[in-house]
């Protein structure tokens, strides 16, 4: 069954993360995505660890469902075939830094002047203005540099990173919502439109209600560990077996079926904990009785409890754990992918569901410029004949550099 974005044609020329991820989400809902790399050894992404028999692990997680190809871009005959390219496409995915594209001759006016129709999805640091605009950015500096890491750790320790690229799968995702939007009004207008995202506004995105609480009540929001912010008792507790489980039991509605679940009603005659306010305020006094309650009760037995009584909870699983769960029917949210080379590759499905157009991954991230002569045939219907006088001047031009 077609994908819902089956016909639509992308060229991905990003690099790391952020982008490789927004043109594979497109590439998973059914567009033909081309993979474009501009040097032989491709995408930093592909020597990037954990690497298994020379291939990145990193680099096939972000680069599922798409075509390779290899063009030079600052060779003139390559040149000429990816504008060829931008003809057929609907969608251009990059994350250069801002300038980049006009020096290699693809400005924006000039994209647009070439095909009206074409959607620009330009994925940056810092935006495409401002005086940041050339400055190096990753994921890491984006939450530094944004307040994340301020809010994020216990509130004794150090700033903290996420425990995963948060920023660049955020704006990955900001993209693809972008283009789908603009794609929307192309479908009235017929006009393509530049969707610009930056790594820092994602960022700035996941602050909650730090900003207005710092303009409106100059209150800073720190760090609460695994303490939530805004009710309690919502953090991890340890059982008697040493282990961890998580709950949420903050709000006026799942309170009581704490106290319940624990035999302790009389919390709820407690003028401390008689309001979401007031457990917040007095945590430190309440969080040592939930405590104590868990710390008497195995694993098993406290999560029985707390389902039993409605109260939302988990263990705290590590990766192995969370693989071996019977309850989260892993396997069925995992994908295998056939590789060439590595054999079965798994890793995490897709993550939307659509009941009449369902989502798949049919095939592995490509090597390096692995597509070309197919790409050459079916978007621009070169012959054979065509395809191998290219690659002897290339290979021509190669050998006398």
């Amino acid at each position: 069954m077609a994908g819902p974005l089956s016909g639509i044609k992308v060229l991905d020329l990003s690099r790391f993360i952020a982008g490789p991820y927004c043109a594979m989400m497109l590439a998973d809902m059914g567009a033909e995505v081309i993979k474009i790399e501009t040097s032989i050894s491709g995408d930093p992404g592909r020597s990037h660890p954990p690497l298994i028999e020379d291939e990145s692990l990193y680099h096939q997680v972000y680069n599922r469902n798409k075509s390779g190809m290899l063009l030079n871009l600052r060779e003139e005959d390559d040149k000429a075939i990816f504008r060829e390219l931008l003809l057929k496409a609907d969608i251009m995915v990059e994350n250069f830094r801002p300038g980049t594209l006009d020096k290699m001759g693809f400005s924006w006016d000039e994209l647009h002047r070439l095909n009206p129709g074409l959607i620009l999805a330009s994925i940056t640091g810092f935006g495409q203005d401002g005086p940041l605009k050339d400055r190096p950015c990753f994921d890491v500096i984006a939450q530094a540099m944004s307040g994340l890491m301020s809010i994020t750790g216990s509130a004794d320790g150090p700033p903290m990173r996420y425990g995963s690229f948060v920023t660049d799968y955020t704006s990955g995702m900001y993209t693809v919502i972008g283009i789908l939007a603009a794609l929307n009004v192309r479908n009235s207008s017929g006009e393509g439109q530049h969707v610009n995202v930056s790594l820092i506004d994602s960022a700035l995105s996941l602050l909650m209600t730090a900003i207005p609480e710092k303009k409106l009540l100059n209150r800073t929001m720190g760090r609460h560990g695994n303490r939530d912010r805004y009710g309690a008792p919502s953090s991890a507790y340890k059982t008697a077996e040493g282990e961890w489980v998580f709950i949420a039991a903050g709000n006026s509605l799942v309170f009581p079926r704490l106290a319940a679940a624990m035999g302790m009603p009389e919390l709820l005659a407690d003028p401390r904990f008689a309001t979401m306010d007031q457990r917040l305020a007095n945590f430190d006094d309440l969080e040592p009785i939930v405590a104590h309650w868990f710390a008497a009760h195995g694993t098993a037995e406290v999560l029985e409890i707390l389902t039993r009584e409605n109260v939302p909870c988990a263990r705290v699983n590590s990766v192995d754990e969370m693989l071996a769960s019977e309850d989260l029917e892993i396997e069925r949210r995992l994908v295998t992918v056939d590789h060439p080379k590595l054999g079965k590759v798994p890793m995490q499905g897709v993550t939307v569901h659509l009941s009449g157009t369902p989502l798949e991954v049919v095939r592995p991230a490509p090597g390096v410029g692995e597509h070309n002569s197919e790409i050459l045939k079916t978007w621009l219907d070169w012959s054979d004949e065509d395809i191998v006088r290219h690659q002897a001047t290339r290979e021509a031009t190669h050998h006398a550099e």
